[in-house]
Order: C-alpha cells, then structure tokens, then sequence
C-alpha cells in the first residue's frame, strides 16, 4: 500500500437511492429527473472521473444511504519521484 493513494470524499446529503447507484456514473444521468438546473448538473462529472479513474487502471465506487450522505473512494499510484 506505500506505493497507493485512497481518497474518500464524503457528504451529509440526502443520499442516492440503491436503483440509481448502479446507473450513477453514466454520462447525462441524472438522479433528480425534473430537469431543473438549480437542483443539478448536467450528468456528465461523474462519468468523467469514473473515465480518468479507469484510464489509471482502477475503479471508483459509492456507498449511500437515503438521509445520511454518501462516499466516494478511489485509489491512485502515487507516481514516481
């Protein structure tokens, strides 16, 4: 593990629902569905980072719970000096 970063990023937000994990990381996808922008964004973030995580080799995930937040983890190589 010297040679690994993990990074977690983590929220106290509303939460994802267990259905809309599976589809969070494809692009133009979108958990709040009105379409309204002051709400969200337009989908593509989290397919970026999952597209620069899986160009490193490895691979993003999530945990959430409704009412409690969500987390983000990803490791990267740290590289060489």
């Amino acid at each position: 593990m010297n040679d690994i970063v993990t990074v977690e990023v983590s929220d106290d937000g509303i939460g994802i629902e267990e259905k809309d994990v599976a589809r969070l990381f494809e692009r133009f996808y979108r958990v709040e569905k009105s379409r309204n922008r002051v709400k969200g964004g337009t989908g593509l973030g989290l397919a970026i980072v999952k597209h620069i995580i899986e160009k490193h080799g490895q691979t993003i995930n999530v945990r959430s719970t409704i009412d409690v937040g969500s987390t983000f983890t990803f490791s990267l190589d740290k590289g060489k000096k």
